[in-house]
């Protein structure tokens, strides 16, 4: 790889102290050859309506489709809420599907989640995918990332990813997925 790949995280947590963001904040120090863009936030993005659709997309909506268009890759880190993709982040989606020019289609997407509860949040990745792949995006396999029990992965005080293991397996995702956009690219 001659340049570093840019690679778009979005987070589905919309809490500072979660830990999807603090997942999230960990991967540059686990790739360091990748560089992780911040997505814009999606927080403010007005429900998803085609009223408001056909007035105009919202400023904010063109941001994130720009931001998602620019990147070689796209990494969804995000809780699961009710078995599901969290609202706000599902909101986010769904005015990027309605764009002309598919800001998702045949981008490679990774998906990660952390959870309090045993699963991790695998639930929610079943359907992530499905709404990824409806959007055209090359969904990447595996390794799939899960980090369940995360309330013992990472430290109470700082919420540094501190689990060992947990490392390992989301640096060997990470090495993975930089192949998959390679291969994507060609």
């Amino acid at each position: 790889m001659a340049d570093k790949l840019k690679i778009l995280v979005i987070c589905g947590s919309l809490r500072a102290k979660s830990y999807n963001a603090a997942l999230a904040r960990a991967l540059p120090a686990l790739a360091p050859e990748i560089t992780f863009i911040t997505a814009p936030a999606f927080d403010g993005f007005p429900f998803y309506n085609s009223d408001i659709q056909d007035a105009g997309f919202p400023a904010e909506v063109t941001a994130f489709a720009d931001a998602v268009r620019a990147a070689d890759g796209v990494i969804i880190v995000t809780p699961e809420y009710n078995w599901t993709i969290p609202g706000a982040l599902k909101n986010a989606l769904d005015w990027l599907s309605r764009l002309k020019d598919q800001p998702f289609k045949e981008k490679p997407v990774a998906i990660q989640s952390a959870s309090m509860g045993p699963v991790g949040g695998a639930r929610m990745q079943y359907h992530l995918r499905m709404a990824m792949t409806y959007m055209n995006s090359f969904v990447f396999g595996t390794p799939e990332i899960f980090v369940g029990m995360a309330q013992n992965k990472f430290d109470k005080e700082t919420l540094e990813l501190a689990d060992q293991p947990t490392k390992d397996i989301i640096k060997t995702q990470l090495a993975s997925f930089a192949k998959f956009i390679e291969r994507v690219k060609a």
